[in-house]
């Protein structure tokens, strides 16, 4: 079946600590890791120089929907995007004029979403429901076996879901028939963000663990799995290395991020690993055919070559500024961060070229482009769509 579809020494104390708190669902440990983050105390970001406007772009609209307080993943499909408040509320937007083409009311607040292939949409409620939607009518609703943080995936009239024990299950997309499930021996510790999974082919890929793992379709089968970090570290935090969304595809070639640990890019053809960097950050990567960008923990953004590994360029510029994961748009490369600022930096040696301010309250999702259009969302609910001048 095909699916065509370093830090300074200060921060790493405080991101260690905090930040692994924020992201993690554990057995046990948790609530001393928070105790021990409301003692450290977060650094500066550095002032930034007046903006040079260097690159051309305006807002072309705005639209509004809830507050956004889980990981949000916008789904693009055809020129239109659909996108989720945590209230439950699923919208549908065309990507040129923000015009609203359908919304729908889930009724439960959501933990994952939104996954669409433009006519099925599908998310997840916080009290383990995945929710099919045709056209924002709702088809059915299935309970999981455990939380998912990761947007689920329409592909091939199926629906694929990954919890947060890293179990794959697929669904039929009109009625919610399960018809397969893998899963693997439990982690002691699990992120609460998206995890990866998407299509190459006719390939599901997913991130388990420190791997990615490819699997047949039909039944859920391992086809191979290319390992992009290995545990390490003697207590359950510093051994974790769940892989994270965004990932960067271009052909077959799939890069990902291990939290906390590596970089790394696979072949998804051949399930060979072609490369893996260490790396010390929690979002996801974005790039183009020549190189691989990403966000570090302490805000730094850095850019691999593709091919192999090496490091074409790294910017402090905009440290401690808790940035989304990257888009790469142009010449530039498209972060947001959490004063709803949008920040476009050069893809040549990532100086910064131009920003742009939203609603003030933190970016809350990877910058998306749809239909020649970039598209980002505030933790306050603000929709923005900004094209080139």
């Amino acid at each position: 079946m095909m699916l065509h579809l370093p830090a300074s020494p200060e921060y790493k104390r405080y991101s260690g600590i905090a930040q692994v708190a924020r992201l993690l669902i554990a057995t046990v440990g948790v609530a001393g890791l928070m105790a021990c983050s409301s003692t450290t105390e977060k650094p500066k970001p550095k002032d930034l120089p007046p903006n040079a406007a260097l690159y051309g772009v305006k807002q072309a609209w705005s639209s509004r929907i809830g507050e956004v307080t889980f990981p949000l993943d916008i789904s693009v499909v055809h020129g239109h995007i659909a996108l989720a408040s945590s209230d439950g509320t699923v919208i549908s937007l065309d990507a040129r004029t923000g015009a609203e083409q359908w919304r729908s009311a889930v009724g439960e607040p959501l933990s994952a979403g939104v996954g669409s292939d433009g006519k099925v949409s599908a998310v997840v409620t916080r009290a383990n429901q995945l929710v099919a939607m045709d056209s924002g009518r709702e088809l059915w609703r299935q309970r999981l076996g455990a939380q998912a943080y990761t947007a689920p995936l329409v592909a091939g009239g199926r629906i694929f879901v990954l919890t947060a024990d890293r179990a794959l299950s697929a669904y039929d997309g009109q009625t919610g028939r399960r018809l397969w499930i893998q899963q693997r021996p439990g982690e002691p510790l699990v992120l609460r963000q998206p995890g990866v999974l998407l299509a190459v082919g006719d390939t599901l890929v997913v991130g388990q663990a420190g791997r990615l793992v490819g699997l047949s379709p039909a039944n859920g089968a391992v086809r191979w799995e290319a390992p992009i970090a290995s545990p390490r570290g003697t207590n359950d935090v510093e051994r974790l290395v769940d892989l994270v969304g965004r990932v960067s595809r271009v052909g077959d070639v799939v890069c990902a991020r291990a939290f906390q640990s590596n970089v790394g890019c696979v072949n998804a053809a051949r399930g060979n690993v072609m490369w893996s960097q260490v790396a010390n950050g929690f979002e996801g990567l974005h790039g183009d055919a020549d190189r691989v960008v990403g966000s570090e923990s302490d805000g730094k953004v850095i850019a691999w070559r593709r091919t192999d590994g090496q490091r074409l360029w790294a910017t402090d510029r905009l440290q401690y500024r808790n940035l989304t994961a990257p888009l790469m748009l142009g010449r530039s490369v498209v972060v947001g961060d959490s004063s709803g600022t949008l920040y476009f930096l050069s893809r040549e040696d990532g100086a910064l070229l131009s920003r742009f301010s939203t609603d003030g309250s933190a970016i809350v999702t990877a910058p998306a482009l749809a239909d020649g259009t970039l598209v980002v969302v505030t933790r306050n609910g603000g929709v923005y769509g900004f094209v080139p001048e």
